[in-house]
């Protein structure tokens, strides 16, 4: 179905498939689940469906099973958990699946990490295609860039870091993997984790994750470095490369010292938090030596942050580590990577703008900029969804699953919902319903709460009129 409007008309700006006829703009829609036009939160919010089932038809096939069979429902899950980039598992990823299988999620992950519209729009790039007004829109929504006519660099940039990064981390991993696995099965082993990390999927071919290189500080510094730059956003490291080139004529912009600045606050906030909660647990810190302890604590305070590797067993943690991790899962990284949760960005507006409030102050401000009310709005709303969302599924979860513990269902729904990958190893003992749950939350976490609700609702226009203001009391 196609309508024609006039090539004037702004509404062929919102970013809808179309091509040019004559004097008039043919543009695609939606014959069902949509009233109105594709948006570029709807095309976002379809083009990760459509991956997860194409995935799941993939994983489904007997040529991806190692033994045995695997179920609709758990190929299901798998694809989910890859394309969302979460690393959760139902059957273990190194044993359970054929080296087609085993392929196939790893294509999975790296094309959820750098998301659909990224990856075949760098392909165009590649080949010499121009970059059309919708493309630009939609691409702009999946790396959340600012600037329409800057895409085509950053594009580059991002072929650049991802290969670069997933070269070297590869090359470092196979220093390590290859001894112990073998030449051929040790590239695969470094190949599959370099990609893993960088997208801060958390899929590992190992059953315990990397907890056998908690002594390795190859292993452990390589996945923290690959995890770091694939979560500071595309956008961060485009800003950071220019200023390095380039001190006098970029400067780093409001977005870029937010997410640096969040970040470093984070991981060492968690890290001496987790330092002090684990040092005496026999279980986990307490039985490495004092440098092991630093790196383990370092690598555990980086990995929550939607990473979803773990060189400890967070089922021995002490409870309060876990809520830290909790909150850390629930934070995620930052906006426009590979990372998932509120993002640090929307947690630094919200604290920002609860200071102001606290303060008496009108407006938000951090580093001598000011933060427009309606940023401030959306990080509310996005906290405020994200928040309801977990909670539902929580009591969902503690309604189906009546025999695993409340924490661990709670550490689950919000790996999930943050795209973490992280367990307490209830996953596998999950029943039917209560594995539906978590991939919902996998698949909203991943595309966005926000972006998930304007998916679903037309574009609001402007009232002609407002209500008279009214105050109420709060608090």
């Amino acid at each position: 179905m196609v309508v024609a409007v006039s090539s004037d008309d702004p509404a062929w700006l919102r970013g809808r498939p179309s091509s040019r006829v004559g004097g008039t703009e043919r543009v695609g829609v939606l014959p069902v689940f949509l009233r109105g036009p594709i948006t570029p939160a709807q095309f976002l919010a379809l083009s990760f469906a459509g991956l997860i089932a194409l995935g799941t038809a993939l994983l489904w096939l007997p040529v991806s099973h190692a033994s045995g069979d695997i179920g609709g429902l758990d190929a299901w899950f798998t694809a989910t958990s890859a394309v969302c980039v979460t690393g959760l598992v139902v059957v273990d990823t190194g044993t359970a699946w054929s080296p087609f299988g085993q392929v196939v999620i790893l294509l999975l992950f790296q094309l959820g990490g750098l998301g659909l519209l990224t990856f075949g729009t760098v392909l165009a790039v590649a080949t010499g295609r121009r970059l059309g007004v919708g493309q630009r829109l939609r691409l702009q929504e999946q790396v959340r860039a600012f600037d329409l006519g800057s895409l085509g660099r950053l594009l580059r940039a991002i072929t650049l870091i991802v290969v670069g990064a997933e070269t070297a981390g590869a090359i470092l991993l196979y220093v390590r993997m290859a001894p112990v696995e073998g030449p051929g099965r040790g590239a695969w082993y470094a190949v599959f984790h370099s990609v893993s990390a960088f997208n801060n999927a958390g899929f590992s071919l190992y059953p315990d994750s990397l907890v056998r290189y908690v002594d390795d500080p190859v292993v452990t510094l390589s996945t923290i470095a690959l995890v770091v730059v694939g979560g500071l956003g595309f956008v961060v490291l485009v800003n950071l490369h220019g200023r390095f080139r380039g001190p006098g004529r970029v400067r780093l912009t409001l977005h870029t010292r937010m997410v640096l600045s969040m970040t470093a606050f984070l991981v060492v906030a968690a890290m001496a938090v987790l330092l002090v909660f684990e040092w005496n647990n026999p279980n986990t810190l307490g039985s490495l030596t004092v440098g092991d302890r630093l790196l383990a604590s370092a690598f555990q305070a980086v990995t929550p942050r939607t990473a979803g590797f773990n060189t400890l067993d967070y089922a021995a943690m002490v409870p309060a580590s876990l809520v830290v991790t909790i909150l850390l899962m629930f934070i995620g990284g930052n906006p426009g990577s590979t990372a998932g949760g509120i993002k640090t960005v929307t947690f630094h507006v919200l604290v920002l703008g609860v200071w102001s409030v606290i303060r008496g102050r009108h407006e938000t401000s951090v580093f001598g900029r000011r933060i427009d009310h309606r940023t401030v709005q959306r990080a509310s709303a996005i906290v405020t969804g994200a928040v309801l969302l977990g909670g539902a599924a929580v009591t969902v979860l503690a309604l189906v699953e009546p025999d695993i513990p409340f924490l661990a269902l709670l550490f689950e729904a919000v790996s999930a919902l943050g795209t973490v990958g992280l367990s307490l190893g209830v996953t596998d003992d999950l029943t039917g319903p209560g594995r539906v749950v978590i991939i919902a939350l996998m698949y909203l976490g991943r595309i966005g709460f926000l972006t998930f609700a304007l998916a679903l609702v037309e574009q609001q226009r402007r009232r002609p009129h407002r209500f008279l203001a009214e105050e109420v009391v709060i608090g």
